[in-house]
């Protein structure tokens, strides 16, 4: 399977934004499991759609005020949006607040006129005192509404300016991450970093913010009502409060660990489809169908466990808030006729009270979830952190610099001895030194190799499956570094080069194809992309590829698929083929690169090759030792060390390992 890469979309700082690799998954965390808070409830126009669920799922953070600082460090940038939202906020719910206490003056005439009609007064109701009330109350509401649409326009202008921030970054990480990170983390987990993670983030932060505001300035502003209303009806309100805290904090404690449960075992399923549907081509090859059912429905019966336990202890939250309330209400309405009959109070007042305790209970639920949801937040945000925090690729030494003209090499660039840099014109001279490496520092596998390579030679490298073949490739690109040894170009040590100056002069054509979703023009281009529509069909022609390219709809302009597969597989090589071909490097590194052509096309490819190898010194991996018969030197290698070096012919003439593995291909089957 290639991987893909899309060239089209340019990230924020001007470098190209890698497409999503082929067999990364997307799914993740729905919306509704998100716990993104819901908006804060309001006081008669504009209120919102009732309140925020309860004991969402959420993953608490190792470092909380570690990750909570580094996230509101990400913010300051955009401190004085954020200080216009606090004040629209605020202003908002300011307005809001006063609604009711409005409104009671008209409830209050209106009760006082009906009052009049009945003991049979001539006055009765003064509906121009109520009109002019209410239209006052309606001015206070679209200001309201006006500020609250300002905080919600900016703030998610902000939050996404965070995210959008926050992806530039990772995938300017991924590029300066060594190779040896993606060996020990799975593509789904850096994936989610960058899609879950983020979006979480974004979905939260906008409402986060905005709700701990309104909400604190709801509790001060309502509480400040109903004391200047009642302080008796206030500390019946007050009284309840510690019954409703002790139900929040039961079944939330009781239903986090279902709801982590949960979040541990949809990554479980989220992995194990894209790991699928990745593969299903290799899963119906090997019947391996219901073994991946099994596995599924083991995770999906786990998932479904847990989350029907979480949903069903959060699903209890409200009703038992309404429960209490309701209660309160009651006691309210007992008290308030009391207060009222004995004339301490108004039956507008009342009315307004009621509002009032609704508006102060709604915003201590949304303050419990909001804190939840913080937490969730921090989560994903610590994870981000924890990827950019990744140790990077080593810096490099920069001693010496790769030039491309016809200079003198060797030559000082200044005479600050610390500060010295050596230009080095690169001929194709390479020599591994006593190379040592593992990928596991515990486990040595390429353990004393040593090989001197002049300009212009063809080497073979051979081997079985496992001796380091490919290995010493990825040492010689610099894709890991050696333990131990040196390999040395042009007599320097490759560490003392910038890697992109090192990279420059290798062509490389791998086993694995490597193409991305766009024209057919463009992947040849990506080898060199100052190259003419003119370089490109050349090096597809001396690949082989023209013939094939012509009978494709559109020809080069044709659109290769995101998955590649509009093409064949020996097509996507001829591809790669004449990238390499296009490049025009210095020294090639073939990799079993014509592992999957026909055995006709094989002989046109290595004719073309001959020709590009002339003059440029050549790594090539093969296992059908046929094809590098003509090679300068071959590298035997056998558990990680040159066991045999030599020609083809001297090889063959001394009968040992080389012989054997050459005349094994041969032995016919009786």
């Amino acid at each position: 399977m290639s991987k893909q890469r899309s060239t089209k979309h340019p990230g924020i700082d001007g470098t190209q934004r890698p497409k999503r690799p082929q067999g990364f998954a997307t799914s993740g965390i729905p919306k509704e499991q998100t716990g993104m808070p819901g908006r804060p409830h309001r006081m008669g126009p504009g209120r919102g759609d009732g309140p925020v669920r309860m004991g969402m799922p959420f993953q608490k953070a190792r470092d909380y005020k570690g990750s909570m600082k580094r996230l509101l460090k990400s913010l300051a940038p955009y401190k004085l949006p954020i200080g216009a939202v606090a004040i629209f906020t605020v202003l908002s719910t300011v307005f809001v607040i006063a609604g009711p206490r409005i409104l009671a003056r008209a409830t209050d005439e209106l009760f006082a006129g009906l009052m009049r009609i009945i003991t049979g007064s001539s006055q009765g109701v003064d509906f121009g005192y109520i009109g002019r009330i209410l239209l006052m109350l309606l001015g206070l509401y679209l200001i309201s509404a006006a500020f609250s649409f300002l905080q919600g326009f900016i703030m998610a202008d902000v939050s996404t300016r965070v995210s959008y921030d926050l992806r530039n970054s990772i995938s300017r990480k991924i590029n300066r991450l060594p190779l040896s990170y993606f060996d020990k983390t799975t593509h789904g987990e850096v994936l989610s970093r960058v899609t879950n993670d983020v979006d979480l983030l974004n979905q939260t932060l906008s409402q986060t913010i905005t709700q701990t505001i309104s909400s604190a300035t709801s509790m001060i502003g309502v509480l400040s009502m109903m004391l200047s209303i009642s302080w008796q009806m206030t500390l019946t309100v007050l009284g309840v409060l510690p019954l409703a805290t002790l139900l929040v904090l039961s079944i939330v404690k009781r239903s986090q660990k279902y709801f982590r449960t949960q979040q541990e075992y949809l990554g479980h399923v989220n992995g194990h489809i894209e790991e699928m549907y990745g593969g299903h081509t290799v899963v119906k090859a090997f019947n391996g169908e219901e073994k991946s059912l099994r596995d599924f429905d083991g995770y999906n019966n786990e998932l479904y466990n847990s989350a029907w336990k979480s949903h069903f202890l959060s699903g209890l939250m409200m009703p038992m808030m309404n429960f209490v309330n309701n209660l309160g209400y009651v006691v309210i309405c007992i008290l308030g006729a009391y207060l009222a009959a004995s004339g301490r109070m108004t039956v507008g007042g009342i009315q307004a009270f009621i509002q009032y305790v609704r508006a102060f209970t709604d915003p201590m639920i949304q303050l419990a979830n909001i804190s939840n949801v913080l937490q969730q937040t921090v989560a994903a945000a610590e994870r981000i952190f924890e990827f950019l925090n990744e140790a990077e690729e080593p810096a490099d030494a920069a001693h010496c610099t790769i030039i491309s003209k016809d200079e003198a090499a060797e030559t000082v660039m200044n005479k600050d001895k610390e500060a010295a840099g050596i230009k080095v014109k690169v001929y194709g001279n390479v020599e591994f030194s006593h190379v040592q490496f593992g990928y596991d520092p515990d486990n040595i596998i390429i353990k004393d190799f040593s090989a001197k390579i002049t300009q212009g030679q063809k080497v073979a490298i051979v081997g079985p499956t496992g001796a380091g073949k490919t290995t010493i490739v990825k040492l010689l690109m610099r894709f890991y570094d050696v333990t131990g040894g040196a390999i040395l170009l042009e007599g320097h040590d490759i560490r003392d080069f910038p890697r992109n100056e090192l990279r420059s002069v290798f062509g490389m054509v791998l086993q694995d194809t490597w193409l991305f979703n766009g024209t057919i023009m463009d992947n040849i281009r990506y080898g060199r992309l100052d190259a003419t529509d003119e370089e490109v069909i050349e090096a597809a022609k001396a690949a082989q590829a023209d013939h094939f390219i012509r009978t494709l709809p559109d020809s080069y302009n044709m659109v290769l698929n995101e998955e590649t597969s509009n093409v064949s597989q020996g097509q996507k090589q001829l591809l790669t083929i004449a990238r390499a071909i296009l490049s025009d490097p210095k020294i090639l590194i073939l990799d079993e690169a014509t592992s999957s052509v026909d055995t006709r096309t094989e002989i046109l490819i290595q004719k073309a090759m001959d020709n590009l190898m002339k003059g440029r010194t050549s790594f090539v991996i093969a296992h059908r030792l046929s094809t590098i018969r003509n090679a300068d030197l071959i590298l035997c290698m056998n558990e990680g060390d040159i066991v045999e070096q030599g020609t083809h012919e001297e090889l063959l003439r001394k009968g040992g390992f080389y012989a054997s593995l050459y005349y094994s291909q041969f032995d016919k089957v009786s």
